[in-house]
């Protein structure tokens, strides 16, 4: 398995045009807070003779990509917990207040945010490194997280 640093370096390689690497320190942030809104609308209610339950798959979600993350570092994955607690409490707080639009909004900043990235990668003639490997996708929050990381003394 490829360490965290191997996965760092390799993602580098597809990002080292400045205007590309801005557009990703927007871009990405975005793209995990408009999925996360998504996922946060997939709701399942399932009555058993224990008692009623609800599932949201967006808690399923950051819990299978915490795991994965913690393979990689227990430090970014501390990292990415907090700012996914963040992320779905902001959530939490804007579902209050507007449900109705709520599909719309995520997905229209998940779109934009996309081809944010895709204008970033045609400044820096490479294509989105998830093309090699979908690995990728997990990995882009984490090259940003690792980035900080190292300018405030924090191994990874």
């Amino acid at each position: 398995m490829k360490s965290i640093h191997d996965w760092n370096k390799e993602y580098g390689l597809y990002h080292k045009n400045k205007i590309n690497k801005i557009i990703h320190w927007v871009c990405i942030p975005l793209i995990i807070f408009s999925l996360f809104g998504l996922l946060s609308l997939m709701n399942y209610d399932f009555i058993t003779a224990k008692g009623h339950y609800k599932i949201n798959i967006l808690g399923i979600f950051i819990i299978l990509v915490l795991g994965y993350y913690l393979r990689l570092s227990k430090t970014l994955a501390l990292g990415m917990l907090v700012i996914s607690l963040l992320f779905a409490g902001i959530i939490d707080f804007i579902s209050l207040n507007s449900k109705s639009i709520l599909l719309y909004l995520y997905l229209g900043i998940f779109t934009l945010a996309w081809i944010g990235q895709f204008i970033g990668h045609k400044f820096e003639g490479e294509k989105p490194a998830f093309f090699k490997d979908l690995q990728f996708l997990l990995i882009g929050p984490l090259w940003l997280l690792s980035y900080i990381y190292n300018k405030i003394n924090i191994k990874i």
